[in-house]
């Protein structure tokens, strides 16, 4: 028998687990995202509006519940420092916190292009511009957006919620070349109708405007997706969570349609 080596057993592995900053996590793709995340060891940062509305979920999945508004640039100047004096630097950001409306161009506002844009595209730049360049110095970071397949083309009706997520799709780009090389990948999610309370808002809007029942209108959007029917949440928060693991390095400046082939690019 081989005599026990006096240097003891190899040291286990302490790396400590990667962190990752989900917005908008309360409900919906968020919510989704953030399990799925978890369950592949990441410690999830939750983050919403109100720290209420996300601290059962980060209690569910052992995460770190903050308040953040992404229209508020002071908040997410500070948000890396922040969660790094509970957790440490952010590794992983996810950029999901959005907003939509629906109205003929004439009747379209200028509160509601300028809230659509605040939060769907100047908030997940401001957070990059905090937290990427730390990423970057380290040598690994990864980077997702959830915009839409309303950054691909273009629908009537919703000239603001386009306009701002072809410019997350553009933003995602121009990130994703400048990062290239520094170990960090920048992609979008870039999905359908999905089975959330947006597409729930969708649906009442057909039914205001048009006359139609509820489940008329909910069938006016599956038929939109080539397999008829609405996207899960879950579906997209599996994309996200393939797109953040280590081996997915050669991933990267991609706008990955998720709507069964509604938008052909």
């Amino acid at each position: 028998m081989k005599p026990h080596d006096s240097a003891g057993p190899p040291e286990a592995d302490v790396t400590p687990p990667r962190i990752a900053l989900v917005t908008g996590a309360s409900r919906g793709i968020g919510a989704a995202i953030a399990r799925r995340l978890a369950a592949t060891g990441l410690r999830v940062v939750c983050a919403a509006r109100a720290v209420d509305s996300v601290r059962a979920l980060a209690d569910e999945i052992g995460g770190l519940p903050i308040a953040l508004d992404v229209t508020d640039g002071d908040a997410i100047a500070s948000v890396g420092a922040r969660i790094a004096a509970d957790w440490g630097p952010v590794d992983v950001l996810i950029n999901n916190a959005g907003v939509s409306s629906s109205a003929p161009l004439d009747k379209h506002s200028d509160a509601d292009w300028d809230h659509m844009l605040a939060v769907n595209l100047t908030g997940p730049f401001r957070l990059c511009r905090a937290l990427v360049p730390g990423m970057a110095a380290r040598g690994w970071g990864r980077v997702v957006f959830v915009a839409s397949n309303a950054g691909l083309t273009g629908y009537p009706y919703t000239t603001g919620y386009c306009a701002s997520k072809h410019g997350v799709v553009g933003l995602m780009r121009a990130m994703a070349a400048e990062l290239a090389r520094s170990g960090v990948t920048v992609n979008a999610v870039c999905p359908g109708f999905v089975e959330t309370d947006m597409a729930r808002d969708a649906m009442a809007r057909i039914t205001a405007t048009t006359g139609r029942s509820p489940e008329d209108a909910r069938a006016a959007l599956a038929r939109l997706n080539p397999q008829k029917r609405l996207i899960q949440p879950d579906e997209v928060a599996a994309l996200v969570t393939a797109l953040v693991a280590d081996d997915a390095l050669g991933i990267n400046g991609q706008a990955l349609a998720l709507d069964g082939g509604q938008v052909m690019h």
